[in-house]
């Protein structure tokens, strides 16, 4: 059980409102993909999204770790990881926040998918000028890794440089294989259906309903605390962005649906030997069980890293040393 100051904060937890308030939000234009100047974000096509970008004078601005975020609470899961490197080693680092997730707006009538998702990620590359980059993913950011991946491997192979090279990547707890998907019922295959958007809609004001969606994706062992809990309502609710949860539910199915482009196999098959790739999960995880064993089964020989780290399925905020250590050592 973790130990409580007297403040009731948790030692090592940065408030969601410390978090965003790094950050800033830049209008993005969804019809061009791109993020646009200030003076342009009258139009209505433009939504502002939320980013975290840290640099250092010494270091080569060009050369970035992209930290893609998780399901639901989004940028926010890295927070721990980021106090811990600030301390350790600092790097460049971009956060990326998802339109409906965050400080992000978080429109109802969007057309969420891993492809848009993509396409935001590409946006804030180009923005920023990141010519290369790491990838750390966690959470349903895996996909949106596997499509980035595809973008790169087709430029390559038809002889186009991509405005950002991708040259290693890291997945934590996610979704490689459209036949490992596992998870319970009751979870993210429950939000997708009216009852789920009206438990979200319920979870916006309700504490105990919104504990009661979240609560199973730490593990038993950790015992998330009521503080921590808070920090993570806060980062999902802003912008009445409890709903996203509704509407982003359907990303398993948009796997299953792109089951050929969005598969690790053949990407690490025909490109591991210019990207480095890595795989994190947790012996508690709840909802990606399968997909590392399926990984060891069908990468192993491609020399894919594969570790198994103690926890649940929310492993950046349970084990943040730990993945802060191989982050750290995979980016020397």
């Amino acid at each position: 059980m973790q130990s409580i100051n007297n403040n009731g904060s948790v030692p090592g937890i940065i408030s969601a409102k410390e978090w965003f308030n790094a950050g800033e939000r830049l209008p993005y234009d969804t019809t061009a993909k791109c993020i646009v100047d200030e003076g342009e974000t009258a139009q209505s096509k433009n939504l502002f999204v939320f980013n975290k970008l840290i640099t250092y004078p010494k270091q080569n601005r060009g050369k970035i770790i992209s930290f893609l975020p998780g399901f639901p609470s989004g940028s926010y899961d890295w927070s721990k990881i980021d106090a811990l490197m600030e301390d350790q080693k600092p790097l460049n680092r971009l956060y990326v926040e998802y339109v409906g997730q965050g400080e992000s707006d978080k429109p109802e009538n969007y057309p969420y998918s891993t492809f848009e998702r993509a396409d935001l990620v590409e946006a804030l590359w180009n923005h920023h000028r990141i010519e290369s980059t790491a990838i750390a993913t966690f959470d349903y950011s895996s996909l949106v890794a596997l499509e980035l991946l595809r973008r790169q491997q087709e430029k390559t192979e038809n002889g186009i440089k991509p405005s950002t090279v991708i040259t290693k990547v890291l997945f934590i707890n996610g979704g490689y294989f459209a036949d490992g998907h596992s998870h319970p019922l009751l979870t993210t295959p429950l939000l997708k259906t009216r009852f789920g958007k009206r438990g979200t809609i319920k979870a916006q004001t309700s504490d105990l309903a919104f504990n009661g969606m979240i609560k199973g994706m730490w593990s038993k062992k950790y015992q998330v605390t009521e503080a921590e809990l808070s920090e993570v309502r806060d980062a999902v609710r802003r912008r009445n962005g409890v709903l996203f949860m509704h509407y982003a539910a359907g990303f398993v199915d948009e796997h299953k649906a792109n089951r050929e482009r969005l598969n690790l196999f053949p990407i690490v098959e025909k490109m591991y030997h210019c990207v480095s790739f890595y795989i994190v999960g947790s012996d508690k995880d709840q909802f990606e069980p399968k997909q590392v064993r399926l990984a060891k089964e069908r990468l192993s020989k491609y020399g894919v890293s594969i570790e198994i780290l103690p926890g649940g399925h929310m492993i950046t905020m349970e084990q943040p040393q730990l993945i802060t250590d191989l982050i750290l050592a995979i980016a020397d």
